[in-house]
């Protein structure tokens, strides 16, 4: 109730002129952001009409882990990860289309079907013939939907706070959801309140302590790189495309691993793929919320290591 009343107090807010004029940001160009966030480490590639930001890490030997972000985030979502990981396996981590240094795509198509498409055509790019996958939130749900779509390829499944039910399953209204809204959906193409993206952080953070200044400041100014508000709102408003259906078709082992106190997908979700998926555990952290990989990155890599490194 009290985000529901945080989301229609902005509406109200929405219709004051001086609101929307203290609000009102151009986008950054491409080019400042990559400065201030793409390293040496970072490859921008052309891949299914998006140009891609890649960081491809770790011994070209070892097992290659694909590791996709959710909604509104970026790849340094798993900075944690490939400092816990990097030793053990050959990660590859993007900004899917619409996030982050990539930007939109050429099509304006963010269907989930599309995101496949495009994460396999790196792969595809990047010569990886079998991988593991990672996938956090909408990472989750390309995730599962990839090995669905190239079962050959995907090997193992580490699906966290992932999304893919249709139904809300007692979701409570978030800030993601005033990008469904008409006319506010409209406005927030080019009106972006920074508290809408910092009260977004602490929503995902069990621990609020740790959505510092940087992270919020970080978050925004890759909200307002050039393309990417237009994009997050008709990724927002893209056809849903129902398969939860085929969930239990997915053959490959996977890893639950589910925030406790997520309120954006509820832990019960996280049961229910265990229920539906032919071959997983769950594994519920009680300090964590929708980003358990971000909030403990060292105890959910290690989770994760003993899972993908299991050759039984």
């Amino acid at each position: 109730m009290r985000k529901l009343i945080a989301l229609l107090l902005f509406a109200f807010l929405a219709m004051n002129c001086g609101f929307l004029a203290y609000n009102y940001r151009r986008d950054l160009p491409a080019s400042a952001l990559e400065a201030l966030y793409a390293d040496l480490d970072s490859r921008f590639l052309e891949v299914d009409g998006a140009r891609l930001h890649v960081k491809d890490e770790g011994p070209r030997d070892a097992p290659p882990l694909l590791l996709l972000h959710g909604t509104g985030s970026s790849l340094q979502t798993w900075d944690g990860w490939v400092a816990t990981l990097g030793h053990d396996f050959r990660t590859i981590r993007l900004d899917l289309p619409g996030f982050g240094l990539t930007g939109p795509n050429a099509e304006g198509d963010y269907r989930i079907s599309r995101y496949v498409q495009t994460v396999a055509a790196l792969l595809d790019r990047l010569g990886i013939d079998r991988t593991d996958v990672a996938g956090n939130s909408l990472g989750g749900h390309i995730a599962w939907r990839l090995a669905l779509a190239e079962p050959d390829r995907i090997r193992r499944l580490v699906l966290i706070d992932a999304a893919g039910y249709a139904s809300s399953d007692g979701r409570p209204v978030n800030v993601l959801d005033a990008g469904r809204v008409p006319v506010i959906k409209s406005m927030l193409r080019r009106v972006t309140p920074k508290g809408l993206i910092e009260q977004g952080l602490r929503d995902v953070y069990a621990d609020d302590t740790k959505v510092t200044p940087e992270l919020v400041e970080r978050h925004y100014r890759m909200l307002l790189r050039a393309g990417n508000r237009d994009a997050m709102i008709d990724r927002l408003n893209a056809p849903w495309e129902d398969r939860e259906q085929q969930i239990g078709q997915v053959r490959q082992p996977t890893l639950v691993l589910w925030g406790e106190q997520d309120t954006w997908i509820p832990v019960k979700v996280g049961r229910r793929f265990v229920r539906d998926l032919p071959q997983a555990r769950l594994i519920v952290y009680p300090n964590a919320g929708h980003v358990a990989m971000e909030e403990l990155p060292e105890i959910t890599a290690r989770d994760a290591r003993a899972f993908l490194l299991d050759r039984d």
